[in-house]
Order: C-alpha cells, then sequence, then structure tokens
C-alpha cells in the first residue's frame, strides 16, 4: 500500500526544518525560510516542529540553549562594536 500524500509532505516539512537547524536557524527563522522559499505556511512549520520537539527533548533543550548563548555573544559584540565606535568619536573630537 502507498504512503499517503499528507505524510509525504510532513516528512518533507521535516527534512526541511532539519536542514534549518543545520544552519542554527531559531524556529522564527525557520518558519519565515520554509514560508519564502518552500510556500509552507508557518502554521505547519511550527507544529512539525513542536512535534519533533517532543519526539527529541533532550536534543531542543541544548539547541535552545545554545541559541540562547549565541544570542547574547551577538548582543555583547553588539555593545562593544558600540562602545568602540564611542570612544573613536571621543577621540576624533579631542583632537579637533
Amino acid at each position: 500500500m502507498g504512503e499517503s500524500s499528507s505524510a509525504s509532505y510532513i516528512r518533507m516539512v521535516q527534512h526541511l526544518i532539519e536542514q534549518c537547524l543545520v544552519f542554527h536557524m531559531s524556529k522564527d527563522e525557520c518558519m519565515e525560510a520554509l514560508a519564502k522559499h518552500a510556500d509552507i505556511k508557518p502554521v505547519i512549520t511550527s507544529t512539525v516542529w513542536k512535534e519533533l520537539e517532543k519526539e527529541n527533548k533532550e536534543f531542543f533543550q541544548a539547541y535552545t540553549m545554545d541559541q540562547a548563548e549565541k544570542a547574547m555573544e551577538m548582543e555583547a559584540a553588539q555593545r562593544i562594536q558600540k562602545m568602540l565606535a564611542e570612544w573613536a568619536a571621543k577621540d576624533s573630537e579631542k583632537e579637533d
């Protein structure tokens, strides 16, 4: 007996989500990318993502922590860049 088209579609969405994970995308980024590039409704991506989370709790806990760490690192880098820009501006004012 053949596989239903809905099961095949869900497996395709799952595969695309896995590709998003390889690129360290957040759930929101993945939903946006699949909507834009694969014409998959965000509610479908979200539903499949949630099921993957249920089936792979430990992986997603680690992934979520990694995402949070990445966000904190980016925020710290932005703060450092802002401070450097401010110092550079102050130095150029002193030279004038």
